[in-house]
């Protein structure tokens, strides 16, 4: 989730209305007068350093994904750069810099959301071929006497606890200045090299990392937990409460290019799936 997430939310200067005049020129889905959108930009909402969602070499998912919509729109691709932390929104779509934020959790409530684009899950990483392979769940007996790392205040901790499996685990930060740490890519690192028997991670941050780090590791999405947390989201493109014209146009660009789209998410190694909760492969 970025959590959307995980690794909190991208969040001034007010974008003012053009003139009705100029507004007559663009398109219908672009010309409403209440909503503060540019008309001359695509103006993003994003992390400098956050792969692999984004960052200003624009490498992630969803900087690729934001190019999309910008040639949708015939429009240049402009960012606002504002780390995933503590103000992220109050200062960047809240304070009018920019318009999207690429990828939100749905049912947020601090902006609106358009329809999602993909689901994923959180999931167990543990090496391939080692005692826990097939492990599908936190209450299996194999994890009791193991050690854990997962990142701190992340839903799954709670399921970890009610299965007591907190008492060895190791935690990793949840928020960090991405140019300098990476909680996933160290987690990673503990898996492969013993100190750490398994590790929990969100489904995008884990493919990502695993595929380019190339270690024999599996990714086993969280499905089969029966506690209340939450452990698959729907993660949607976020924009500001009451710009309904623009969510209608969001709304149509990832129906359209939805194929595209999944296309990029499976090339980075996010753990798809679909409504009922199967893997989406692509092929």
């Amino acid at each position: 989730m970025k959590i959307h997430v995980l690794d909190a939310v991208n969040q001034g200067a007010a974008a003012g209305i053009l003139l009705t005049a100029l507004l007559v020129t663009q398109s219908p889905a672009l010309a409403q007068p209440a909503d503060l959108v540019s008309r001359t930009a695509l103006r993003v909402c994003a992390d400098p350093a956050n792969m692999p969602f984004s960052n200003k070499a624009g490498e992630g998912f969803e900087n690729k994904i934001a190019e999309l919509l910008a040639a949708d729109l015939k429009l240049p691709l402009e960012y606002t750069w504002f780390p995933q932390a503590t103000g992220f929104v109050r200062n960047t779509l809240g304070a009018k810099r920019c318009d999207v934020v690429m990828g939100y959790v749905a049912a947020s409530e601090v902006m609106q959301n358009t329809n999602p684009y993909y689901k994923s899950a959180w999931v167990l990483v543990y090496p391939k071929d080692g005692d826990l392979k097939g492990v599908e769940a936190l209450d299996d007996p194999r994890l009791k006497d193991k050690r854990l790392g997962i990142v701190a205040g992340a839903p799954p901790a709670t399921v970890m606890a009610t299965n007591g499996l907190m008492a060895r685990a190791k935690p990793y930060a949840l928020m960090v200045d991405r140019r300098y740490e990476s909680p996933a890519e160290e987690m990673l690192k503990d898996i492969a090299s013993g100190e750490v028997d398994a590790g929990i991670l969100w489904g995008p941050i884990a493919g990502y990392y695993v595929k380019k780090s190339g270690a024999p590791l599996a990714i086993m999405p969280l499905l089969h937990e029966t506690k209340a947390v939450p452990m698959t989201y729907r993660i949607t493109v976020g924009l500001r409460h009451g710009e309904t014209e623009w969510k209608h146009h969001l709304n149509e660009f990832l129906a359209a290019r939805q194929a595209e789209i999944q296309s990029i998410l499976l090339q980075y190694g996010v753990p798809l799936l679909d409504e009922q909760d199967k893997p989406i492969t692509g092929q």
